[in-house]
């Protein structure tokens, strides 16, 4: 991790981690046990770096660079630590203040370097700034921050993490969705010179065009994928949960009634603009929420194994969505109606247009637990810890018909969320 020291849990910390891992052990064997003691340990080891200032870096696993998306959710196993280990604690509250200062920087990249290395994804991007590794622009890369510090404070009553800078990125947030509601008066731009649709947006770096529809525009999913049509819908309902949370830090703790009345305004704005725009019909009749709109009558019928997906919604956005339609979209993405639905002699489940076609995600059938049945998240816990080809790690995606054929071995946010699996299942 070059310059970076690493992460040392110490003697609390690794029995806390120890004891879950009994657990998962009690419940669903020796060998998922070890899997999770182990991926816990090593995301605290291998992923985790603090620099001579005393800040954290957290790299996604085989990427030198550090997402404002993963490095919540690699975080998310531990979260169940934060009243018991203050080193835990700490650590959380170490990866909120750097990610509020990523913010402060450029609150349209979704990953930065450790300082201003000038490491690049593709040194041709239009952004050129030396401590951006990407300025792809994705509403959950505004959203993750606020929901960890908000479990950080809910969960252990700390404030501090809400310093100036803190309330100033707070207000950055609110503004930000609110002008991109209206995307074609908006600054950003993204090119990139490359033959893969995916990895650029049209008209000039603007993206597919758009009507105003209350929804906050996106230009790419979760997945790091361009968005098709500009209004994602889990990421505007897990937008809307956030504002929730980021409404109560600034009344509860910075003391600041506007900016908490403006984030609650605009949730509402933001989920009514999906109840106009993004629920459509189901192949069965039945409503459904679309994966992406734009507002001009364009909708996609999809899931992606990223998250938030629309599968994930109970888990990112739980007070904000109608549950029965979420119900109908369950059914929907968990089948062949989804594109991204695949099905073979190994495994079946949702993959990525961001993977190779045939593959699925641990990520999806860890969340696909989570969202089910107490038997759901045993057989799924089951599946993906059969089909790490023996590895001992969890991958990006697998081969329906072959384990061994798998992308990125070492994908410490798959690690993580199949390790949330293994300990919902030992709580059940």
């Amino acid at each position: 991790m070059g310059e970076l020291n690493a992460f040392a849990p110490d003697v609390h910390t690794r029995r806390l981690i120890t004891d879950a891992a009994d657990g998962v052990r009690r419940t669903s064997g020796d060998r998922i046990g070890e899997l999770v003691e182990s991926a816990l340990l090593r995301t605290l080891t291998d992923t985790v770096g603090i620099d001579p200032d005393g800040r954290i870096f957290i790299i996604t696993g085989d990427i030198p660079a550090m997402w404002l998306r993963d490095s919540t959710t690699q975080l998310t196993p531990y979260l169940r630590f934060l009243d018991r280990s203050p080193q835990v604690a700490d650590l959380v509250e170490g990866v909120v203040r750097r990610q509020f200062g990523f913010l402060a920087h450029d609150s349209y990249a979704n990953a930065f370097n450790d300082g201003p290395t000038g490491a690049h994804y593709d040194p041709d991007d239009v952004c050129d700034d030396p401590e951006v590794w990407e300025q792809k622009y994705e509403v959950d890369s505004l959203c993750y921050p606020v929901s960890l510090a908000h479990t950080l404070w809910r969960r252990t009553g700390r404030t501090s993490v809400f310093d100036d800078r803190a309330h100033a990125v707070l207000r950055t947030i609110v503004d930000q969705l609110r002008a991109e509601q209206r995307h074609e008066n908006s600054p950003y731009r993204f090119e990139r010179a490359t033959a893969i649709a995916t990895e650029t947006l049209p008209r000039g770096g603007r993206g597919s065009a758009v009507a105003h529809t209350g929804m906050t525009w996106s230009g790419f999913r979760p997945s790091d994928d361009a968005c098709t049509y500009g209004y994602n819908i889990p990421a505007n309902l897990f937008a809307a949960q956030a504002l929730r949370a980021l409404a109560e830090i600034a009344l509860e703790v910075l003391d600041d009634e506007a900016l908490s009345i403006d984030a609650l305004a605009l949730s509402d704005e933001l989920r009514a603009g999906v109840q106009s725009h993004g629920i459509i019909d189901g192949p069965a009749g039945d409503p459904i929420y679309a994966y992406e709109v734009d507002g001009l009558g364009g909708a996609l019928v999809m899931d992606d194994a990223n998250t938030p997906s629309l599968l994930s919604l109970p888990l990112f956005a739980p007070a904000v969505i109608d549950r029965e339609i979420w119900e109908n979209t369950r059914r929907v993405v968990l089948s062949p109606t989804n594109p991204y639905w695949f099905e073979g002699t190994a495994l079946r489940g949702i993959g990525s247009p961001h993977t190779r076609e045939g593959r699925v995600w641990p990520i999806a059938l860890a969340v696909e637990g989570l969202v089910g049945t107490p038997a759901d998240r045993v057989r799924l816990l089951r599946t993906i810890a059969e089909t790490d080809a023996g590895t001992g790690h969890i991958h990006e995606s697998i081969h329906v018909d072959d384990p061994s054929v798998f992308s990125r071995p070492w994908f410490s946010w798959a690690e993580s969320m199949f390790c949330e699996l293994a300990l919902a299942v030992a709580a059940d």
